[in-house]
């Protein structure tokens, strides 16, 4: 106990700078085993049988113990300083393909150039002469380069990067000995021909994987490339799911008398829309067709719905002579009566200088206009459901 106390206690009984208190000190069984890891680590011969072979190849060896003098470094280091495990499969690749409105409304097919690795068909992926590949001298062929330093007194502290010289292989050629292709890399670099399928009603940000075209490595399964739809802003529809959305400009006897327009659909077929004489459409009025929008993906022959926002452009000022107003407001409905008495007071009203709106409302730091298009209770082109005719 005395020995122990020793250990863990400086002069005068002082507890060490850097060490657990009380409740966490480590017992001396445990010291001994971080004393026997520094050797393990610390001598290459010793490091090579452990990894060949484990505490048991050690033993052999001719170090004696119990426990292993690795688990210590398993607990605080997850792993005892062995070299990590390679991933057995390749990384995907990403790449983005800008499509149109019209390819994703049709269904098209592109074709894809793309660079890859593939395995080097000259030395078949073993980068070299074969039978000349030798064990990489920096790393004694672990693949990683250990440094240990010490922290404390009985504390030691290992760094573990991949080995420069043969990046993690633990094996290189020397340069008469590599392959004149791939230069000992293994692999190579080849053009690549993707046919991409873009069914119809697909959508923005929709993946289409490549299962295996990934770059290739010696030992491991290639990657995906995986392709990401990018949509095009369209000039005359916004697509908002399996919708579409679009805004057409009126005259106003057109808003009141009634009209007949035409529309090209996104494959080509021209649609003839009709507004009955008489049936007033206002500013901001939607209306929609069903079927004509967006094909629903894997189900291409039903649609969602055309929506159609309708702007209606007022005539310039003065466009009717001043005689005529009279047989135009016979025709129009009643005017609102205003009750006006002698106290009120009588102003001018004047153009509104736009300019002048828009210095005031930056100056004021609100940023937002000063006139803003607010839509009637049949307008509105976000969330739009039409009704059943």
């Amino acid at each position: 106990m005395k020995e122990r106390r020793n250990l863990l206690e400086g002069p005068r009984g002082k507890a060490l700078c850097g060490l657990p208190t009380r409740s966490q000190r480590i017992s001396y069984d445990s010291f001994k085993l971080i004393s026997q890891a520094y050797e393990v680590l610390s001598e290459p011969k010793k490091r090579d049988l452990y990894d060949q072979g484990g505490e048991q190849a050690i033993k052999d060896g001719g170090m004696g113990g119990g426990g292993s003098p690795m688990d210590i470094f398993n607990m605080f280091f997850g792993g005892g300083g062995r070299m990590p495990q390679r991933d057995r499969r390749g990384k995907n690749v990403v790449h983005q393909l800008t499509v149109t409105l019209e390819e994703m409304y049709n269904g098209t097919k592109r074709k894809l150039a793309l660079q890859k690795n593939v395995i080097c068909g000259k030395c078949e992926g073993y980068g070299g002469k074969k039978g000349a590949l030798q064990t990489c001298g920096s790393c004694k062929g672990r693949g990683v380069e250990i440094k240990v330093q010490q922290i404390g007194p009985g504390m030691i502290q290992q760094i573990q990067t991949m080995c420069a010289e043969c990046q993690g292989e633990g094996e290189r050629f020397n340069s008469k000995d590599r392959c004149k292709t791939c230069n000992g890399h293994k692999v190579e670099r080849k053009k690549k021909i993707l046919e991409v399928h873009i069914d119809k009603g697909m959508k923005g940000g929709q993946k289409i994987p490549f299962h295996g075209e990934g770059d290739q490595e010696p030992g491991l399964e290639p990657g995906d490339v995986v392709i990401v739809l990018d949509q095009q802003d369209h000039p005359v529809y916004q697509r908002q799911e399996d919708d579409l959305h679009m805004k057409m400009n009126i005259k106003l006897v057109e808003a009141l008398c009634g009209f007949k327009k035409t529309i090209r659909t996104l494959d080509g077929r021209v649609l003839i829309i009709t507004s009955s004489p008489g049936k007033v459409v206002k500013a901001n009025d939607v209306r929609c067709v069903h079927n004509e929008g967006m094909p629903i993906h894997k189900d291409p022959y039903d649609r969602g719905q055309l929506i159609i926002q309708f702007q209606v452009e007022f005539p310039d000022k003065h466009w009717l002579p001043e005689h005529l107003l009279p047989q135009l407001e016979a025709l129009l409905p009643p005017r609102d009566e205003q009750l006006i008495s002698d106290d009120m007071e009588e102003v001018d009203l004047k153009e509104m200088d736009r300019s002048y709106s828009q210095q005031k409302s930056g100056s004021s730091g609100g940023g937002k206009p000063s006139f803003e298009d607010i839509d009637d209770d049949e307008g509105g082109g976000h969330g739009v459901q039409c009704q059943q005719q």
